[in-house]
């Protein structure tokens, strides 16, 4: 756009839980416009989460905001040309990317297991990420070991 920025749009929290981040989460998961079929996904995952995590004394919902809060990462590399070299320059990363980032991560790396179905899969990753582990929370410790290494960069920042 040539003035300003567009507006900030503001999405409606889901039916069952009547939280404005799920409905985000889902619409990452959304394929083909298939949202209700998003939410049925996503429901059904957290009933499998609470099913194997029974022992836990927090409900299905604080158990997927501590996974999506456990591989969220805070810094991030960008590219930068600065005469003629390029460097990998750590930054901060705005709250909404950092979500944004994690509820993509978490999303990808369920699709990548293995058989099952998504639902499965999907509680599977929101389990091991709320246990600091799987292929989410090792993504973010990934990022964080790139931006230390290269944090003699650091004085490039925009």
């Amino acid at each position: 756009m040539r003035k300003g920025s567009p507006k900030k749009r503001y999405i409606l929290p889901d039916p069952k839980f009547n939280d404005a981040m799920v409905t985000k989460f889902v619409n990452n998961l959304m394929l083909d416009g298939k949202k209700n079929k998003s939410f049925k996904i996503f429901y059904h995952a957290l009933d499998i989460v609470s099913e194997k995590l029974s022992s836990e004394e927090k409900s299905p919902l604080e158990i997927w905001k501590k996974a999506v809060e456990n591989v969220t990462p805070n810094v991030e590399v960008k590219s930068r040309r600065i005469g003629g070299a390029t460097f990998q320059v750590p930054m901060e990363i705005r709250t909404d990317r950092k979500l944004s980032i994690s509820m993509k991560n978490m999303i990808s790396f369920a699709r990548k297991r293995r058989g099952k179905e998504m639902a499965q899969r999907l509680a599977e990753e929101i389990i091991a990420a709320y246990n600091e582990e799987g292929g989410a929370f090792k993504r973010k410790e990934e990022i964080h070991r790139m931006a230390d290494a290269n944090k003699a960069f650091a004085h490039f920042r925009m």
